[in-house]
């Protein structure tokens, strides 16, 4: 599993209860969904578990994996992060990509400005945005992930086309549409395995 690519599907946040139990955030679309994928393996690729899903806590998953028996290995455990192979998650729809193909992809304007890389895919309420490492001022900046600001999505060729709404390089947030609200893509739970759709 270390030569193929993997997705990040949850981090392991606390030991939960005395019998190896454990609070885990998961990244999927679907939180339960962390046990659904096959064994989960750490950040290395040495180790490896499979995940059984008890319940909902604070917004966390409990879970047991495989061979963790107490809280003493339960709380070596907090803050490794849990990944699947890529290969072992559902096919995304056409117009339709997980957050983890997204960042890296080279960002190119329409007009041949060099946008660095995408670093990020982020949402802090108010739509879907990626975060691009060149803007104007060399700074990272964030654009809307809509039809209009990211035309063309090409994963297998590692790019993705930008068109900065008009103002949006000189402002600090994302210009709204005519009927008031910002045109963005429809998203479920944040994290790398989140699939997000633009709107058309």
């Amino acid at each position: 599993m270390a030569d193929e690519a993997r997705v990040l599907v949850g981090v392991v946040v606390a030991a939960h209860g005395i019998r190896g139990e454990l609070r885990i955030q998961s990244y999927c679309e679907e939180p339960a969904d962390i046990a659904a994928y096959g064994p989960v393996s750490d950040q290395t690729g040495k180790r490896s578990w499979t995940v059984k899903v008890s319940g909902l806590v604070r917004g966390n998953l409990v879970a047991r994996l495989d061979g963790v028996a107490d809280r003493n290995a339960a709380d070596a455990l907090r803050g490794v992060r849990l990944y699947v192979p890529k290969s072992a998650l559902p096919a995304t729809a056409d117009g339709e990509w997980y957050h983890a193909d997204l960042v890296g992809l080279v960002a190119r304007g329409v007009d041949g400005t060099d946008y660095g890389t995408v670093l990020a895919v982020e949402d802090f309420g108010g739509g879907t945005l990626l975060e691009l490492s060149r803007g104007p001022d060399g700074k990272p900046f964030l654009v809307p992930f809509t039809l209009a600001a990211v035309p063309v999505v090409d994963v297998g060729g590692g790019t993705v086309t930008v068109d900065p709404p008009e103002g949006l390089l000189a402002a600090a947030t994302p210009p709204a549409d005519a009927d008031g609200k910002n045109d963005t893509v429809r998203t479920t739970r944040e994290g790398s395995l989140r699939r997000g759709r633009k709107e058309r």
